[in-house]
This record gives C-alpha cells, sequence and structure tokens, in this order.
C-alpha cells in the first residue's frame, strides 16, 4: 500500500499527487512511469513519473480526469492509500552530452516533460521550452519550468495566456529564426507530436517523442502498446516511452489510440453512475 502524501488540483480536472514509494523514488529517472492500481477490483493504468525526491522518498504523479480509474484516484486524499504503485518502468531519457534543447509539451503531455527539463538544466544544458493548452487554466508548472530553463514560451489555442495559437508556431519560428538545437524533446498529443516531429526533420534536428498507447500490463508480456518505428515493431513500455519521432508511424498510432473509443465511452457512463450512489 502506498500512502499519498500530498493532492493539489492545478487545472481544470488536473490533479497533482505526491507519493511515498522510496524504493521507486531511489531508482526513476526522468522518461520513466509508473503502473497503479487503486484498488483490489480496478485497472491497471501507467502514469508518468512527473517528479521524483529521492531524499523525501517520494513519487509525484500528474493526472486528468478523464476515466473511470483516474476518477477514482481523484476521490482519494492525503494519507489514502494505493493498492499498487509499480516502477519505475521504461528507459529512462537518453540526455547526457546535449549542448542546447528545446523542449515541446502540450496540455498535460507538460507534466512527464518538466523532469526531462530539470534534468537538463541540472547538467548544464541551454534548454529553451514551449508549453502550450487550450487555455491558461490548463497551462500547468509554468513556474517550475521558468526557474528550470533558459527562455519559456507559452501558446493557448484561445490567446488567453502568451501566444495565441499551437506551440508548433512557435518551433516554426525559433527553426525560422535560425535557432540551432542538439536535440528537441515533443511530449503531449499524437498529432502535435507528429507535427513538430515534420518541422524537425525539414532541418536534420534529433528528435525524440513519448509515446504512450494502450498499457495493459507495461512488461511488454501483453503486447498492447505496440508502436512501429522505422518499419519495425516495438513495445513503449519496454523498449520506450521515448523514439525518433521522425521515424514513428504516426498515423498507425492514431488509429490505435481510437480502438477503444466506446469502451471508453461505456467506462466513463458508468464512472458517472457509480459516483452518484
Amino acid at each position: 500500500m502506498f500512502e499519498i502524501m500530498e493532492k493539489r488540483t492545478i487545472g481544470p480536472g488536473i490533479i497533482l499527487m505526491k507519493v511515498k514509494a522510496p524504493l521507486i523514488a531511489g531508482k526513476a529517472m526522468p522518461g520513466q512511469f509508473i503502473m497503479l492500481r487503486v484498488s483490489e477490483e480496478g485497472e491497471r493504468i501507467p502514469l508518468t513519473v512527473a517528479d521524483y525526491d529521492r531524499g523525501e522518498g517520494s513519487i509525484t504523479i500528474i493526472f486528468q480526469e478523464v476515466g473511470y480509474t483516474t476518477k477514482e484516484l481523484a476521490r482519494l486524499s492525503p494519507g489514502d492509500f494505493i493498492r499498487d504503485f509499480a516502477g519505475p518502468l521504461g528507459m529512462p531519457s537518453r540526455l547526457d552530452g546535449q549542448g542546447r534543447v528545446l523542449c515541446v509539451g502540450g496540455g498535460v503531455g507538460i507534466a512527464p516533460l518538466f523532469p526531462q527539463i530539470k534534468y537538463l538544466y541540472n547538467q548544464g544544458t541551454d534548454v529553451d521550452v514551449i508549453i502550450g493548452a487550450r487555455s491558461s487554466d490548463y497551462l500547468i508548472l509554468v513556474d517550475e519550468i521558468r526557474d528550470s530553463s533558459s527562455n519559456i514560451y507559452l501558446a493557448t489555442d484561445d490567446g488567453s495566456l502568451g501566444h495565441k495559437g499551437f506551440v508548433t508556431d512557435i518551433v516554426k519560428r525559433l527553426l525560422e529564426d535560425d535557432n540551432r538545437y542538439d536535440l528537441v524533446i515533443a511530449v503531449g498529443p499524437l498529432v502535435m507530436m507528429r507535427a513538430v516531429s515534420s518541422m524537425t526533420k525539414e532541418y536534420n534536428i534529433p528528435t525524440t517523442v513519448s509515446m504512450n498507447p494502450i498499457m495493459v500490463d507495461g512488461t511488454g508480456m501483453c503486447g498492447g502498446c505496440r508502436v512501429t518505428v522505422g518499419g519495425k515493431v516495438y513495445y513503449a513500455c519496454v523498449d520506450g516511452p521515448d523514439f525518433d519521432g521522425h521515424l514513428v508511424d504516426f498515423d498507425e498510432a492514431i488509429r490505435r489510440q481510437q480502438m477503444y473509443r466506446e469502451e471508453e465511452k461505456e467506462a466513463e457512463h458508468n464512472c458517472r453512475i457509480l459516483s452518484k450512489i
């Protein structure tokens, strides 16, 4: 059983939780994730490690209430316990030896991007960051990222904060202004990562994306999280979640993401019913 140490709402339906998990905190690295189960009867879901504190023995997760399990998790409070909390899983991000890096995050994808930004900045890397969301209410970790980056650029769909438009507008502007980067990291919706990768490919800039497809066990046994990269099949839970954005078959990944849309709607319907009981 893993105790919830802290819980905060950081955006509409977006929850930050700090969980007591000293063994995981002792080994976690940027890019890795955990698999959790709220209760004995619950489903397993993957959540990226948004931060870790080895001294405190804590793991920070950030999630948005979008389905049955995330809503069940959101009902817990500090002092409550999570039934299962396994990790760290996945391969750590390869971040060492970079001179200048551009990090691009969209929506809740800002959360898994944050530990990478923090790690790079602490290594002395020059880090430019672009983060975007539908409105200012949904922009998360802005102050924390500002403290761990060389430059930060904000974008919102409605123009309520920063550039009115998409993060890709800013990516295009920075590249056209002849900014040179050794690496670009993009984390967010598949269509966003696809667009960023398409732009950076024109400039021959190595680009890493974080693939978070359907996962069941998180250990490579079920095969549900397969992605096609460079014509070969990989499993995001053990081979990733980071992959070369120039080689990912995004069209296939988008199709697979939509496979269980009806089942998700049914689970969401049941969740609303249970919440009223």
